[in-house]
């Protein structure tokens, strides 16, 4: 049985775990499975609370170790099986330096985002928790946003940092402050009809829409946007799925999802742009790669703003792919500055709310702001697929190892060498110097 090690998370912010003390005594008493923990002052559960043995995990032999943000290059060691969110699937040029750490070493890597079941659909995830933490933050950003221009009172003014809350509980009174400012101020005339767009309808949108649901509000669908009439307390909610963002460059055709999976760009448009007039604050929950349109480019933000009709103030960009699906989305911010204002005239961020252009929420850690549920949630997760974890050997040839399907798909460098589904990432490593 594999001793496993639960290291410690260095980003700042980042007070999560892979695994709480509840479930990790569940799994020494149940199974077995020996734990270590890893030293930490950032932690959201106590050494005291798991009771488990505390050491560094570097030069410890411990062969598995866990953890939640990406680690540092100098930690890696052969034959030393590491679990993290790596992001480094899409080619990320900022983690490129890692994953060849990764392999020069001879390590292996999984990565908790490839772990899916068999439609693609990701079984161990934080994505709903991003979504509560971040419309909390986005929402508080509007308020500011609000006041700098003049548009007082406003009910989004003053709300409390979710970072200072850190509890779900606390945040869903918060919400219900702000229902309540909603019914007895009203909403600022100039911005109804209100209407905030969640663009996406999985785990992200789900957290986001949750904490929203509490806020008076209807349900709209996007053909009922250019029909809205102002109510001054209440909001408009409208989800969007890919047939509100896309079409077929073929106007013969009809919209098909698998289609599209399949095709992306090369068969489709985005459409998307005809929905944001009508749009006070947008939500971007969906997962994009460059082998879909974006769902704003800049060319368009660049036109729309000067437009008389915009209503736009924020964007919420919960996925946070840097020049992603938001073009505009030039940086990633913290849970303690939450906001940058994207200054359209010189293409660049500006931390805050002020300067010409729309205020962009980016925060790329969102659940780390609600610590302790996440992280138990996560780790609920977990649960099944860590007894067999434990027992594998990571010594035998990939095609002997024995993991559960959804863990070994998730492989992404085996002993220092990419697995099979993951060969295209050699583009993107850095080329050795001559």
């Amino acid at each position: 049985m594999n001793r496993i090690g639960l290291r410690k998370e260095e980003k700042a912010f980042e007070t999560r775990v892979p695994l709480v003390p509840d479930h990790v005594r569940l799994l020494r008493d149940k199974h077995g499975i020996d734990f270590v923990l890893e030293p930490s002052d950032q932690r959201a559960f106590s050494e005291e609370e798991y009771g488990i043995d505390v050491t560094p995990l570097k030069d410890s032999g411990i062969p598995i170790v866990m953890g939640i943000k990406e680690m540092p290059n100098d930690i890696f060691e052969k034959d030393i099986v590491y679990i993290f969110f790596s992001h480094t699937i899409k080619g990320q040029t900022s983690n490129m330096p890692m994953l060849k750490r990764i392999m020069d070493v001879g390590a292996t890597l999984i990565d908790y985002e490839r772990v899916v079941d068999e439609t693609g659909r990701r079984l161990i995830f934080f994505g709903n928790w991003a979504g509560m933490a971040g419309i909390s933050d986005t929402l508080r950003v509007l308020g500011q946003r609000l006041e700098l221009m003049g548009i007082t009172p406003n009910p989004f003014a003053g709300m409390k940092t979710t970072l200072e809350i850190k509890e779900l509980d606390e945040l869903k009174e918060e919400f219900e402050l702000l229902e309540n400012r909603i019914k007895d101020q009203g909403l600022p005339s100039e911005l109804t009809p209100f209407v905030v767009g969640f663009a996406g309808y999985g785990n992200v949108s789900r957290g986001a829409q949750e904490i929203f649901d509490i806020l008076p509000h209807k349900t709209v669908n996007p053909d009922e946007l250019s029909k809205l009439t102002p109510e001054s307390n209440l909001l408009y909610k409208c989800v969007f799925k890919e047939e509100h963002m896309v079409e077929p460059k073929d106007s013969s055709l009809k919209f098909n999802l698998q289609d599209y999976y399949k095709n992306g760009k090369s068969k489709y448009e985005g459409i998307f742009h005809r929905h944001i007039p009508y749009i006070t604050v947008l939500m971007n929950c969906i997962y994009w790669s460059a082998k879909y349109p974006r769902l704003v480019t800049l060319d368009f933000i660049r036109n729309h703003w000067t437009s008389d009709d915009r209503r736009l103030q924020v964007v919420g960009d919960i996925s946070c792919d840097v020049r992603g699906a938001i073009e505009f989305t030039v940086r990633c911010t913290s849970p303690d500055k939450p906001a940058f204002t994207y200054i359209i005239d010189e293409d660049r961020a500006e931390l805050g709310v002020e300067g010409k252009g729309p205020v962009i929420m980016a925060v790329d850690n969102l659940p780390c702001e609600l610590p302790r549920e996440s992280s138990t949630s996560f780790s609920e997760t977990l649960l099944d697929f860590i007894p067999a974890l434990a027992k594998a050997d990571f010594t035998v040839d990939f095609s002997d190892l024995e993991l559960p399907r959804e863990f070994k798909d998730a492989v992404i460098v085996y002993r220092g060498k990419l697995t099979e589904k993951f060969q295209y990432l050699e583009q993107y490593l850095p080329k050795e110097e001559n």
